[in-house]
């Protein structure tokens, strides 16, 4: 049978510190925003409020990511299960507050770097590749709420300080690296990724834009340090890609779609893999009253140390109708957009197009020529043990069969893909309701929404269809 991936494909699983670590005040460990957002399917809802501020309040929330799935402490037992399932690479984040707990300490916390230490040497003991990202929607909570997260400039010398610590750290051990997860999800929710409420700004162009600029330094920088740490270091870039669709042939909706395009696809990848901002750029921020603090020597950052891959997730694509406002927005998908009459929908309405996957990634090897990789994309649904905590989720193996399928079609392409790795590779705390009914795993976790249970681990029917998956080297997907 031929090959349709590459030999030495990156073929894994992926999770955040903040959605399956826990132990969320142990051994040093300060407060980031996570830890301070309820759970709940309102809980977008409630951060996107303009009345909303960080808060401990367990007399009206409950708060899943301070238990998450305990990974803190069982995670030798969950990497031997990855091993299991055949992975090649691991895909996990560092938590900043770990390492420095309020973000502005000039040394770090040596207990959270003995801990990573331990999660590193586990997974090359198992003979999987970690792939790490510096952060992943968890910045310190003071640096949020004293510094007014990202759109403060101060806060780029303090994220150079905590990135510098963790690539010489696990440099010498650690060959690939992500700097920022999901950097343009700031488009619809900067809470996440920039660390804005309403009240810093989170409804303000000037403060996303801005806060994105600071961003792509601290990016720069921290690939700067990453190449002068080991050359065998690769760094990448990380953005949601949702490929996007007219509604129909209107050339008023033709042209929003290119501008949905513009803004959310490859903005902030523009920036990070060329090195410039887009020619398009300055009509963006003439349009939405943003004027940009570029300080000297900036851009020349920025261009000297673009990235050396693109990572990026995929869940659906999006369908852009301005000619009918009652189509214009469909309920579910996470990012907005028309209901597609041609796809159908996941339990919590998010449109499934495995086409889609392979349109994006013809789209960002067509604009970049870099290496792709997908380090993330699953299907969150409601997962139904039987009395012995057997899931037969076939639902699931199919969402990754079609996906899996468009990867290899669009290798066919002529695209580079690296590797694989699906999201939530374990059941975890899930990052837009706060939820573990919301399931992407191979691997179930015994977790209700309260975080209450056993927490023991059982594999699902997707555990052992991923095993042969990843065995064939993508060959079976039967």
């Amino acid at each position: 049978m031929k090959e349709r991936f590459p030999q030495g494909f990156m073929w894994g699983g992926a999770t955040a510190a903040n959605q399956v670590e826990g132990a969320y005040n142990e051994e040093g460990k300060g407060l980031s925003i996570v830890d301070a957002i309820p759970g709940g399917k309102s809980r977008l809802a409630i951060v996107s409020s303009p009345d909303f501020d960080f808060t401990l309040d367990t007399s009206r929330y409950t708060y899943p990511n301070h238990k998450g799935i305990d990974h803190y402490h069982r995670f030798r037992e969950d990497i031997a299960l990855f091993k299991e399932m055949g992975f090649k690479c691991y895909r996990f984040s560092i938590a900043w507050t770990r390492i420095y707990p309020n973000g502005i300490e000039q040394q770090p916390n040596e207990a959270g770097l003995r801990h990573y230490d331990e999660v590193i040497d586990c997974c090359l003991a198992h003979g999987i590749e970690p792939v790490i990202t510096i952060s992943h929607y968890e910045m310190p909570l003071h640096l949020a709420t004293e510094f007014g997260g990202w759109k403060n400039r101060e806060v780029i010398g303090h994220f150079e300080r905590f990135a510098r610590t963790v690539l010489e750290r696990y440099g010498q051990k650690v060959k690939y690296w992500m700097t920022f997860n999901e950097i343009n999800s700031a488009v619809h929710f900067p809470m996440m990724s920039q660390s804005l409420t309403v009240k810093t700004g989170a409804l303000e162009a000037q403060a996303k834009f801005q806060a994105w600029h600071n961003q792509f330094v601290a990016s720069s920088m921290a690939v700067k340090i990453a190449h002068e740490t080991h050359p065998a270091i690769q760094i990448g870039c990380m953005v949601i890609h949702a490929t996007a669709y007219a509604y129909d042939c209107h050339p008023l909706n033709q042209l929003a779609t290119l501008k949905e395009t513009q803004l959310f696809n490859f903005y902030c990848a523009d920036v990070q893999a060329k090195g410039e901002y887009p020619y398009y750029a300055k009509s963006l921020w003439k349009s939405q009253g943003v004027e940009l603090d570029i300080q000297p020597g900036d851009m020349a950052l920025i261009k000297e140390h673009t990235v050396d891959y693109i990572g990026f997730s995929y869940y659906m694509s999006t369908t852009i109708n301005k000619t009918d406002a009652e189509k214009a927005n469909a309920k579910g998908n996470l990012l907005g957009g028309a209901r597609n009459p041609f796809l159908e929908a996941s339990d919590w309405g998010w449109e499934i197009d495995p086409v889609g996957l392979r349109i994006g990634l013809n789209q960002l090897y067509d604009r970049y020529q870099k290496p792709l990789f997908i380090v993330e994309n699953g299907l969150g649904a409601i997962d139904r043990p039987d009395e012995n905590f057997r899931v037969e989720d076939d639902y699931r193996i199919n969402y990754l069969r079609q996906h899996i399928e468009a990867m290899a079609e669009a290798i066919e392409d002529g695209v580079e893909l690296m590797g694989y790795t699906p999201w939530g590779c374990i059941d975890l705390v899930s990052m837009s309701t706060g939820e573990m009914s919301k399931r992407y795993g191979f691997i179930y976790v015994d977790l209700d929404d309260a975080i209450s249970g056993t927490g023991n681990r059982y594999k699902k029917k997707s555990f052992y269809w991923y095993q042969k998956v990843i065995a064939s080297n993508g060959s079976d997907l039967s």
